[in-house]
């Protein structure tokens, strides 16, 4: 391998096997914000070579950079400055450990794919409700060590409410076993919950028990064009009153999303030409005996009859359905082409939606060379907010504005009591923004858990804090 001293020390502690080449996947971020580096990477087979590989990191002060599948948006999966790290992949924890349909748990390895954790639940009956665009190569310690949420957050919680217990390594080499099945179990501080959003800087999750849900009976899906965010979240309200308990996603959809998507994807049909302002994307699972069409349809009448529905289209099939979620899917991989300014992953109390989306349309009106791209998960508040050049112009022309305007819209999001990292984490985009919004005393409560867990500073330095 051609290792310096270090290394080579390091190596020569490490378990038989677990050594992998450094390649070029396990130094990359989606955004391509970050470069990594790495002196070492290991990918052990199971906790204990996981253990053993954190151990020898410890004695030898080599920091760790846990990583799953990479998919992370904040660059918490990559290490671009200090000494090179040690890699700890957890690619070759990958088993089903045990399914128990009848108590809706399964107990997977951090390794798993969501794809592969969802597929094995179907197999029994059950679904694990977490689903995201990169669910493909995404795995369960990585969505669980960054508390991930998705398009269902609003009917099932995100990842955090979706474990009850894991296994763990702690920094100093040693094994949490904690992977209990439990929904109740008041004994103690919950250091699950403690690592689960902790982005590997308190220790490396190994595996967990995941919850698992009925599979509706009946599910729905339809595409309703709306005036404007508030009218989308009276339907949200009317909707979740018609169908109580029985909205699973509830997704927000602005025209300029639409205009990328013909851009970029032409041969992706569109039910409404031309692309109107804002849209909602809503989709229903009801018990036996309940039809979900019939009760789109209801919504529809009744959202129409409010002045909130302007147009509208229910899926007729289940091809429909996944065409219609396959618009919502591109949206990213569309705004990826385009080539955003700044991306911002934000959550608002609901009530403070509407007016955030006017007054930072208002801020940047004068911008008339930024387009505006806002979409999300409308029904948990989190929104999308993303900023692009004009058509013909690139990203990198308005590199220098990147930083001020992005302060500008998570300053407006924390004067309204919301979050600058909905789903995404820290990693180490944002912890500067962390810095300068947390509250100082839960900042410095972080700090002192940071040093008491890992005083030696290895476990993924330079992550949220």
């Amino acid at each position: 391998m051609g290792l310096n001293p270090a290394d080579e020390r390091l190596a020569a502690r490490l378990p038989a096997g677990v050594l992998r080449d450094v390649a070029p996947a396990y130094l990359e971020e989606p955004r391509g914000r970050f470069a990594g580096r790495a002196g070492l990477v290991a990918a052990p087979r199971d906790v204990e070579e996981a253990a053993a590989v954190v151990r020898a990191c410890a004695r030898e002060r080599v920091a760790i950079v846990p990583r799953g599948g990479g998919t992370g948006l904040v660059g918490g999966q990559v290490m671009p400055d200090g000494p090179a790290p040690l890699i700890l992949s957890l690619e070759r924890m990958a088993a089903i450990r045990e399914v128990f349909a009848d108590e809706g748990v399964m107990v997977a390895e951090a390794g798993v794919t969501l794809q592969n954790a969802r597929d094995a639940a179907a197999s029994v009956g059950r679904q694990f409700p977490l689903s995201l665009a990169s669910q493909g190569s995404a795995q369960i310690g990585g969505v669980l060590s960054t508390n991930a949420g998705g398009v269902n957050v609003l009917r099932h919680g995100n990842a955090r409410a979706l474990c009850l217990g894991i296994e763990a390594v702690l920094p100093s080499g040693q094994i949490m076993r904690d992977l209990k099945r439990l929904r109740k179990d008041n004994t103690g501080y919950d250091l699950r919950d403690l690592l689960i959003g902790a982005e590997g800087t308190l220790g490396v999750i190994t595996a967990a028990s995941l919850v698992l849900a009925p599979i509706p009976a009946e599910t729905g899906v339809a595409l309703l064009v709306v005036e404007d965010p508030r009218s989308a979240l009276r339907l949200l309200s009317l909707a979740q009153a018609h169908m109580a308990g029985g909205v699973t996603a509830f997704e927000l959809i602005a025209g300029q999303g639409l205009r990328f998507l013909a851009e970029h994807f032409p041969l992706m049909r569109q039910p409404f030409q031309p692309a109107p302002d804002w849209l909602v994307l809503i989709e229903v699972g009801l018990p036996a005996g309940l039809a979900a069409e019939t009760a789109l349809e209801a919504l529809f009448v009744a959202g129409t009859e409010a002045r909130l529905v302007k147009d509208g289209v229910i899926a007729q099939s289940g091809r429909q359905a996944a065409d219609f979620w396959a618009l919502r899917e591109h949206i990213p991989l569309a705004n990826r082409a385009v080539g955003a300014i700044a991306s911002h992953d934000i959550s608002l109390p609901l009530s403070e939606v509407a007016g955030f989306i006017d007054d930072a349309g208002a801020l940047l009106a004068d911008q008339s060379d930024i387009r505006i791209n806002c979409f999300g998960h409308l029904g948990d508040g989190n929104l999308h907010f993303n900023l692009f050049p004009a058509a013909g112009r690139e990203r990198g022309e308005y590199e220098h504005l990147r930083p001020a305007l992005s302060r500008m819209i998570h300053e407006m999001v924390v004067a309204r009591g919301g979050s600058f990292s909905a789903e995404h984490g820290i990693g180490r985009l944002k912890t500067r923004d962390l810095a300068t919004w947390a509250d100082p005393v839960r900042l410095a409560a972080m700090r002192a858990i940071k040093a008491a867990l890992d005083p030696a500073g290895i476990m993924n330095p330079g992550a949220v804090l």
